[in-house]
């Protein structure tokens, strides 16, 4: 049952997706009617949270066993008693779920407002605070201490500073203001810091504010299963394209137990330096992080020998994984999505000439992952059609563990290649809240299954590269 309105995107993106899905292979196999509910229900699936908080543990310190428990009690500490189970899922050896519990409907809404951007909005929906720098406005005279309803400005027209605001907000949970009016709107400067404590929201999540910040990773479930997919091994040389912020390549330098090398790129500076922070918060030494353009990573001249980083020479990696830059449409919560027609449909021939690079730096007999966090076709099942087309040397394989469906209809791929892609679909699953008594009341495995589909949406294709192109 929706909580929250359904995904809200400008109306010619609306109509490229509603043309994606009521494409004729798809209403062919599934009728009109099964189709627009399959649809209407995603959209209304993208404006919630998923159902559960997927935390990585880092294994190169500690052993799952050991988290989960401090995790346990961490939680309790942080719910007040509430005994939340952490699970630990069968087929991701790395994964604990925290269940979220929510929507809760019966909070009472207080005089005292404070709106937030959207990306803070739905930070809180996941379980973190208040921020300053996310604060847009406050009522007239919130002073420190006082208990405060939150707002997501999810159309972004609340003015900075406004006093009021009567646009469309969506409310998020109460919490208590660490500092008054005037200080969060302070004129020395941009302020830094918490800006409000949530204490009530409207989904329960626990924070994962330095809490067992080497041990911990914030992940979602898919963007786990990407990494033991590629599955890399002791000693290779594995290429990460599109790095940042790390949580891939760090996993990545883990299941290789530390041995061998990662080479991981971003052309962003910042994102660079947050890769190589994590990798150092994870004590992991195999990962090499570069600042570079994914698309000019192949040389065409000989490399010094003590050279690095890339340009990297034909054939240079074991295996490549290419989490490309993508619409991201997949991610939840997300009420309204800003992007232009324009900006959505820019990624399929950056994605293309991305994947040409990594197929030409792919040792024969090596492996291919490519992944993206959203949810059209032309960037997911139309680039692995294009790519069985336009490299005779690759082969799509099988996925292990295969986690999510199989991939969508529309693309002109056999049932055969559709059922070797992996797309997480959070409308594969009814949309529905969890509070503590139907939690204790679930058994074990239908929670994991929840787990599984109840996530972000996500897109998986795998290939081996058969020989030399």
């Amino acid at each position: 049952m929706s909580f929250f309105p359904k995904i809200a995107f400008q109306y010619e993106v609306e109509e490229y997706l509603t043309k994606v899905f009521r494409n004729n292979e798809l209403i062919t196999a599934l009728g009109t009617q099964e189709a627009e509910n399959k649809y209407q229900s995603l959209l209304s699936h993208l404006s919630h949270p998923p159902a559960f908080t997927t935390v990585r543990v880092n294994t190169h310190l500690a052993s799952v066993k050991h988290v989960k428990k401090l995790l346990f009690e961490e939680i309790q500490k942080q719910f007040k008693g509430l005994r939340v189970p952490v699970l630990e899922h069968p087929k991701l050896q790395d994964v604990l779920l925290i269940p979220v519990i929510g929507p809760r409907r019966d909070l009472k809404k207080h005089a005292s407002e404070v709106i937030v951007g959207a990306q803070c909005g739905n930070a809180v929906l996941r379980g973190a605070h208040v921020y300053v720098p996310g604060i847009v406005s406050t009522s007239r005279f919130v002073k420190a201490g006082d208990t405060v309803s939150v707002y997501s400005d999810i159309e972004g027209k609340c003015k900075r500073g406004a006093k009021e605001f009567d646009g469309v907000k969506v409310f998020l949970g109460n919490g208590i203001s660490e500092l008054s009016r005037s200080e969060i709107f302070s004129s020395s400067g941009p302020l830094k810091g918490l800006g409000i404590r949530m204490i009530e929201p409207v989904y329960l999540s626990p924070s994962f504010d330095n809490v067992l910040p080497s041990n911990l990773f914030l992940q979602n479930l898919p963007s786990v299963v990407v990494s033991h997919i590629l599955d890399p091994q002791p000693g290779e040389k594995i290429l990460d394209m599109c790095a940042a912020p790390g949580g891939k390549t760090t996993h990545l330098a883990t299941l290789m137990r530390d041995q061998g090398e990662v080479i991981a790129m971003d052309k962003t500076v910042n994102k660079v330096k947050k890769i190589k922070q994590n990798a150092e918060l994870l004590q992991l030494n195999c990962i090499k992080a570069f600042c570079y353009d994914g698309t000019k990573a192949l040389s065409v001249e000989k490399r010094e020998d003590k050279q690095e980083g890339p340009p990297f020479l034909p054939e240079s990696f074991d295996r490549i994984l290419l989490d490309a830059p993508c619409s991201g449409m997949g991610q939840r919560p997300n009420m309204a999505y800003s992007s232009t027609l324009k900006e959505v449909t820019s990624y399929q021939p950056l994605q293309r000439k991305l994947f040409t690079v990594a197929v030409k730096l792919l040792k024969p007999g090596g492996v291919l992952v490519y992944s993206t966090c959203t949810i059209t076709l032309s960037e997911n099942e139309e680039q692995v059609a294009w790519a069985l087309k336009t490299f005779p040397c690759l082969q799509l394989h099988p996925q292990e563990p295969h986690i999510g469906g199989e991939g969508m209809k529309g693309a002109g791929l056999s049932l055969d290649q559709l059922k070797l892609l992996q797309r997480f679909d959070p409308s594969a699953v009814t949309l529905q809240g969890m509070d503590i008594n139907s939690l204790q009341d679930s058994r074990e495995d239908d929670l994991i299954s929840l787990a599984n589909k109840d996530c972000i949406g996500f897109f998986i294709a795998k290939f081996i590269k058969l020989h030399s192109k």
